[in-house]
């Protein structure tokens, strides 16, 4: 028996991978596989993720039960914290980055890596993840759940 929420739901978020690839592919000139697997970027897989669990928990147990009150504020967390908490942390890596790299030889051996700069997402990246994610929620639902 397969789980048609999960399964919808992850199929967006790959589905946001594969397209944060592609336009990653055609602003920057650079196919770069590592967007496939990465956090930050256009459109937020985060986003698309909550956005149709939610939606497709609606169209399963409708509007009006408790696990879709649960997905749906699960998903605002979710997309809060992508454009805000997560997006600060890359601001303050990216200066942290820059600090560090003015160090040179005398940097403490805590910062030997660089800290991941592309960790949240703007809100634009956050509304296009969440109407990738409720398409992909309809679409799925209409089409296994409906």
């Amino acid at each position: 028996m397969v789980n048609k929420i999960l399964l919808i739901s992850v199929s967006s978020w790959a589905i946001a991978q594969v397209l944060k690839l592609l336009i990653s592919a055609a602003v920057y000139h650079k196919f770069d596989l590592n967007y496939l697997f990465t956090g930050g970027g256009m459109p937020s897989s985060h986003s698309a993720l909550v956005c149709s669990c939610a939606v497709s928990t609606a169209f399963d147990a409708g509007l009006s039960s408790p696990v879709f009150a649960v997905s749906a504020v699960m998903a605002f967390i979710v997309m809060y914290d992508a454009a805000n908490v997560r997006l600060e942390t890359g601001k303050q890596a990216r200066v942290l980055n820059q600090l560090m790299r003015g160090w040179g030889e005398g940097r403490p051996e805590v910062f030997e890596a660089e800290l991941k700069e592309l960790i949240g997402h703007t809100p634009l990246q956050v509304a296009m993840g969440a109407v990738l994610g409720v398409a992909v929620g309809v679409g799925g639902s209409l089409l296994w759940i409906g």
